[in-house]
């Protein structure tokens, strides 16, 4: 099956050169010029991708993602112009999963995309080893990416969920920054262990009760992070 994924940028000669690209490799592609289209967009399809520029009209890619996030996990990688890193990790902080610099390689955005679904896929072929845990309050429904707390589902990003999945399943186990983003975000990810102290924060903000205090997932100061088994 064709690997659906949109491409949202207002600079139509950009969108068009993705796609045919994209297409090349046998996806399929929708596109959105706009945030509000893109949202749109995302509500009415479950992609495997979105490929979002930062700079927008109506909606900002920030936004767009955001409110994604309310609806979808569905991978997002954001386009930025800028080098700045503030613009890079407010990205992460807003849920996606990846980012890429203007001007970039094509080839660099297929290889990124395909990285993405290729991981996206081998979670989705795994999750049957386990299909559901629970620790203490907290329940992972591992064959539908799904976490619960207390009974109430909470909202993970991909990224969150393979950082608590492969954590979780090795309890005690202390992973260094570097670890986690080779693993989680692969070798060839260019960006640095920020990414990671990110999406702890933010995965701590969603499962804990007291993020300050956490129950769950530890730091080992200045070694790394791991899971502690409560039962």
């Amino acid at each position: 099956m064709a690997k659906k994924v949109l491409v949202v940028d207002d600079e139509k000669l950009i969108v068009k050169g993705i796609r045919f690209s994209l297409e090349q490799d046998g996806m399929e592609v929708d596109t959105a010029y706009d945030g509000e289209e893109a949202v749109e967009a995302a509500k009415k399809k479950e992609y495997d991708v979105v490929l979002l520029d930062v700079m927008l009209p109506k909606l900002s890619g920030f936004e767009v993602c955001q409110q994604i996030r309310e609806f979808s996990n569905m991978p997002i990688i954001m386009l930025t112009a800028k080098g700045d890193d503030m613009d890079k990790i407010l990205g992460l902080e807003y849920g996606a999963d990846d980012y890429i610099t203007k001007p970039f390689n094509i080839l660099e955005v297929k290889a990124r995309i395909k990285a993405i679904i290729r991981r996206s896929s081998k979670k989705s072929s795994t999750s049957e080893v386990s299909k559901s845990v629970t620790f203490g309050d907290m329940n992972i429904d591992c064959e539908n990416r799904r976490v619960y707390i207390s009974g109430k589902e909470v909202n993970l990003t991909a990224k969150e969920f393979d950082l608590l999945e492969l954590l979780v399943f090795n309890p005690n186990k202390v992973y260094s920054r570097e670890n986690l983003l080779n693993i989680v975000w692969g070798y060839d990810y260019p960006g640095d262990v920020r990414t990671v102290d990110v999406h702890i924060r933010r995965l701590r903000e969603k499962i804990e009760t007291n993020p300050s205090e956490p129950k769950y997932i530890h730091t080992k100061w200045g070694v790394g992070y791991f899971f502690q088994d409560q039962d």
